[in-house]
């Protein structure tokens, strides 16, 4: 399989990085990217063939991914579709919907849509994808198989799911992040020092994941175990519930979904 990434910033370099470390051939990889830093970096690091323009690069391959910026997919697509012929074409870009893409391809159909998140970076991402009906079974492990690289992947059967996976766990990392800082700050309020505070934070939050991630029990389970009435735990989770921490959490969910809507819709006006 031979793949063309057009675009090399961060989620590219995850990717490519992630391939290349399971054993796929690098000098099956090529990248286009106008920016010299982005194509230094990429060919030094992982020895893959690097490209300033569409029109530098000697072949596309089987699957061209996506992985520019969402304002400027447009134009990209626009400048790729003399050039594409009966490739898997993947996009990694949030909101630009699969009518869109085909349009500004020239009717091209082979098109999948993902949304990673940022623990990618660390190979523990995970991805939301969704193929259209003239990607075959083929194209879809390969999709499979780029995004396996660097975390776990979980396939949707309709493309609008996507905003729902994009308010989840693309834009999760900000939430949990939100709830670190949070935690620290409080901890440090009742007079534990920055670096104690932090280690106690990220620890308590790894474990804690570890274990319902490793536990076959509901969650609510888990959290039920460790509040004991009349404990410290039940009168702090009266304070969340007093305060709607749980219905602020949904709704800020809705609110990123509703947006990801938005934004597909602005993104693919004429």
């Amino acid at each position: 399989m031979n793949i063309a990434f057009i675009g090399g910033g961060n989620m590219a370099a995850a990717l490519i990085g992630g391939m290349v470390a399971r054993g796929f051939d690098p000098h099956a990889v090529r990248v286009v990217d106008p920016a010299e830093s982005a194509r230094t970096r990429l060919a030094s690091s992982y020895g893959v063939q690097c490209f300033a323009s569409l029109d530098d690069c000697d072949r596309l391959g089987d699957v061209i991914v996506l992985a520019v910026k969402p304002q400027q997919m447009r134009a990209v697509c626009e400048a790729l579709a003399p050039h594409v012929r009966d490739q898997l074409i993947l996009s990694i870009a949030a909101g630009i919907r699969l009518g869109d893409l085909a349009r500004w391809l020239g009717g091209h159909q082979r098109l999948a849509r993902c949304m990673p998140n940022t623990p990618a970076l660390i190979g523990l991402g995970v991805t939301g994808l969704y193929a259209a009906s003239a990607v075959n079974a083929a194209q879809r492990e390969a999709c499979q198989r780029i995004l396996e690289a660097v975390g776990q992947v979980i396939w949707v059967n309709e493309e609008a799911l996507l905003d729902a996976v994009t308010a989840v766990s693309g834009s999760g990392p900000a939430y949990v992040f939100y709830i670190i800082e949070a935690l620290q700050r409080a901890a440090e309020q009742t007079g534990l020092d920055a670096a104690s505070a932090r280690r106690l934070v990220l620890e308590t939050l790894r474990g804690a994941t570890e274990l319902a991630a490793r536990s076959e029990e509901p969650v609510s389970v888990l959290r039920e175990r460790v509040t004991s009435k009349g404990g410290t735990t039940e009168r702090a989770l009266a304070t969340l519930n007093e305060r709607g921490v749980a219905e602020a959490i949904v709704a800020a969910v809705e609110a990123a979904r509703r947006r990801a809507t938005e934004l597909g819709e602005a993104l693919g006006k004429d």
